[in-house]
Order: C-alpha cells, then sequence, then structure tokens
C-alpha cells in the first residue's frame, strides 16, 4: 500500500489546533492533529458538492448574482458554486487560514479542478463573520461549511457564528429571496428552530457523503423572505 506523505501544516488562530496535508497517490486528506482525526477526504465529497447546488439553485440563470462560501476546505463547494452559476456570477470564498488557500492553489486544487484559477473566484482571507458586519444586502447565496456544522470544532469562536444574533446578522447580508445553505455532519433540530427565530423559512435536506452512499449529512437552506 502507498504510504501517506505529509505535505503541509497550519496552525488555526485562536488555539484552534493544526491542521495537516496529507497525500497518498491521488488521495487527499485534512486532519486535525489530535483527537479529532480527519475532517475531510478527496475521495468523499458530493454533499459538499450538494452544499452548493442546492444553495444556489434559485439563482442558476441570474445574471450578477453574487455567492458566499464560507470555507474553502479542498474547493469542492466553491468549484461547484462556479458551475451552479452564471458567468456574470462573482463567488467569494472566505477561509480563515491562509495555508489552506495556499494548498489549493497548489497540488490540492487538482481534486476541485483549481476553481481558485477561475476569474470569478475571489478569496477573503479571514473570519466570514466580518463580511456580516455591514449587515447590507450582498449576496444571494451564503454558503457555510464551517467545522462540522452548527456546532465548532476547531474553531472555538465558530459557534458564535450561528447565535441568533449572527443569523440575522447573515439574513440582513442577504438580497430578498437570498438563501443561507449551512452544511453539517448529522441533523439537529435545535438549529432549525434556530433558523426559524432568525426569520428564514427552513427546509432541510438529507445527503450522502459520496455519491449516493456513505454517511448522512445534512444541508440546512434558510430562505430570507
Amino acid at each position: 500500500m502507498i504510504p501517506w506523505q505529509l505535505l503541509g501544516t497550519a496552525v488555526i488562530p485562536n488555539n484552534g489546533g493544526e491542521l495537516r496535508l496529507m497525500q497518498r497517490d491521488k488521495e487527499f486528506s485534512i486532519s486535525l492533529k489530535g483527537v479529532r482525526g480527519e475532517l475531510m477526504n478527496s475521495r468523499v465529497h458530493s454533499s459538499e458538492l450538494a452544499l452548493a447546488d442546492l444553495g444556489c439553485a434559485h439563482i442558476a440563470g441570474v445574471k450578477s448574482a453574487a455567492v458566499l462560501v464560507g470555507g474553502m476546505g479542498m474547493g469542492f463547494t466553491l468549484a461547484a458554486a462556479l458551475k451552479a452559476t452564471t458567468e456574470s456570477t462573482k463567488v467569494t470564498v472566505a477561509e480563515l487560514v491562509p495555508e489552506v488557500v495556499e494548498w489549493n492553489k497548489g497540488p490540492l486544487g487538482e481534486c476541485a479542478g483549481y476553481p481558485l484559477n477561475n476569474p470569478r473566484a475571489l478569496v477573503h482571507l479571514g473570519d466570514v463573520a466580518e463580511l456580516f458586519k455591514a449587515q447590507k444586502p450582498t449576496f444571494n447565496a451564503i454558503l457555510l461549511d464551517v467545522d462540522n456544522g452548527p456546532e465548532g470544532f476547531t474553531h472555538a469562536d465558530n459557534t458564535s457564528l450561528y447565535s441568533m444574533e449572527s443569523l440575522q446578522a447573515i439574513r440582513s447580508t442577504l438580497h430578498k429571496g437570498g438563501v443561507l445553505a449551512v452544511w453539517s455532519a448529522w441533523h439537529d433540530p435545535a438549529f432549525t428552530t434556530q433558523l426559524k427565530k432568525a426569520r428564514f423559512t427552513v427546509e432541510v435536506k438529507t445527503v450522502r457523503a459520496h455519491k449516493g452512499k456513505g454517511s448522512k449529512h445534512t444541508i440546512y437552506l434558510g430562505v430570507k423572505g
């Protein structure tokens, strides 16, 4: 068997731990050093694609739309968002860890077809929450894939991203009819309730991790009326 090779490490801000990028042949893995283990694997990404497909379905033919992707990961959601939208749509990806962006510009980028090379892709280096502070309608779709879902794991401050105050700020950052799509490793009915309290119309979708099989993941869809 081909052994894993360590390609790089990165420190997550605010004592979030250390990310490790590994490669074995054409397979890539990003893990959190210590008890959490693997966070993502290039062989299992169907639910990340579904996040973009479901979150951008309402703007498939809309010109000059704007999409925000929270979390670069392995680039699959960014690539799917670019594919699901028109050639005049800009897609901004917010990533907290600079090295993750650099990994996607290097060998890791091949997994998703190097979406950062697309001129419609923009990068915001920093906390995605910074883009919600102005609370002005900016985006038609906001796709959040931060940690394992509404309970932040790798970055302690991510839990505040799903607080009532933050959800209301996110809603204010969406245009009317805009969609907030949130990826989660599991379903939490309490988060559905939280979205409704923030005045979103909510739909919950269950998707598979790998082409119709594998683990079941959850995507929350909140529409701004």
